[in-house]
């Protein structure tokens, strides 16, 4: 991840080697237009109305009006609701999977419906009723039906065990507004880990995309889960391409987590760097506790240090001052330090006046690097200096 760049190797010069930090620090223990007047005339013929408006402009549409301005009252519910109870006037009939007949009207139907008006206009009467068989739904699911194409109106007890009835039944015969309410029943109120897979089923053969994404959405969240149910063992049997269709969304899945959470971690490898190039100017500047510069009288008492990371790069700092060991790339604590160092004078603006050790030092050496590790520090400088300026707008 950041192993590239802070992990390279740093050679310097034997000089620079005996340089350590006990050369720099000092350690201490511890518009409405109006209406137009009405003038009188002596002539009494009417004015003309308006000319019509031109073919490219959009006409008034009562429909939208309508729906703006629209309150349907519950007594009206009641009498679409006693007209299809009753069968006052009916002229269809529709047959249910027992063969018990439901009374309908035609107009409302064909209204309601444009697969029925379609069917209908095609049947002729016989002893003056037109009829529809609706085979393989029980009659109770067919009443729940057609009611809804009267009043728009349901039974929560009816919709909860003839969901998936209505729903097909909604698809077949086009009845969006019915299909809506399955689907949004079905999310809200119907779903769980042993169903899922046979609403996945079935909200794909009747082409309710919003349905299957959430379908989708739930089992690949918890695949082991729906894997031990009965219906995933069925699924696999008789429709493998949808087994290796969500088996596809699972792998997809489980990669966005593995990458969103390996972002998550360079993030917080970026702000604990930016902290710590804030720690380290702190305490080359200032000095904090017991470290600090030697030009810098260090304060017995000193408040509450409001840079997390001066602890951490304080012991750093120290373990860098004595150590004594001699070895291409030093021990593992002392190439960490000059990383940063270097780190630092890459995104340092002010050589001149810095006080972090061997800032200067570390600009002069940056073109002797390959140009495979020079775009490695670019780009974690970057990513580094973006982390930078978020965390001081978030301080601000």
């Amino acid at each position: 991840m950041l192993s590239s760049p802070l992990d390279s190797p740093v050679w310097l010069s034997s000089k620079v080697q005996s340089l350590v930090m006990a050369d720099y620090f000092s350690f201490r223990d511890v518009s409405v237009t109006p209406n137009a007047s009405n003038s009188q005339s002596h002539v009494t013929i009417p004015q003309p109305p308006p000319p019509p408006p031109p073919s490219n402009q959009p006409r008034f549409d009562l429909s939208c009006r309508i729906d703006k301005c629209c309150s349907v009252p519950k007594e009206a519910k009641d009498v679409w609701d006693k007209l299809f109870s009753e069968g006052i006037g009916a002229d269809v009939r529709v047959l249910s999977r027992e063969n018990e007949i439901v009374l309908a009207h035609s107009t409302v139907l064909s209204v309601a419906s444009p697969v029925l008006g379609n069917t209908l206009q095609q049947l002729k009467p016989k002893d003056g009723f037109v009829c529809i068989k609706i085979p393989g739904v029980s009659h109770r699911a067919v009443c729940a039906f057609l009611r809804f194409l009267y009043s728009s109106c349901y039974e929560e007890e009816e919709m909860e065990k003839f969901v998936l009835h209505l729903l097909v039944l909604s698809h077949s015969y086009s009845v969006t507004p019915l299909k809506n309410v399955c689907v949004n029943f079905l999310e809200h109120n119907w779903l769980d880990m042993e169903n899922v897979i046979d609403v996945l089923q079935l909200a794909k053969k009747c082409d309710a995309p919003r349905l299957s994404l959430i379908c989708v959405r739930l089992i690949v969240k918890n695949f082991k889960t729906v894997a031990s149910t009965e219906g995933w063992k069925v699924m696999k049997r008789v429709d493998p391409a949808l087994e290796q269709e969500i088996l596809e969304y699972v792998v997809e899945f489980d990669t966005r987590k593995e990458e969103r959470l390996k972002k998550i971690e360079e993030k917080k490898v970026y702000l604990q760097l930016a902290e710590v190039m804030e720690a380290m100017i702190h305490i080359c500047r200032d000095g904090c506790r017991s470290i600090g510069p030697r030009d810098k009288l260090l304060k017995v008492s000193q408040p509450a240090c409001n840079y997390p990371a001066c602890k951490g790069l304080e012991s750093l700092i120290r373990h860098f001052s004595i150590c004594k060991t001699r070895v291409p790339g030093g021990c593992t604590h002392c190439k960490r330090m000059w990383q940063l160092l270097e780190l630092h004078s890459r995104m340092c603006d002010q050589s001149g006046s810095c006080k972090v050790p061997l800032c200067r030092h570390f600009k002069e050496k940056m073109g002797q690097q390959s140009k495979k590790d020079e775009t490695k520090w670019k780009v974690l400088v970057s990513k580094v200096q973006t982390t930078k300026n978020m965390l001081g707008k978030s301080r601000g």
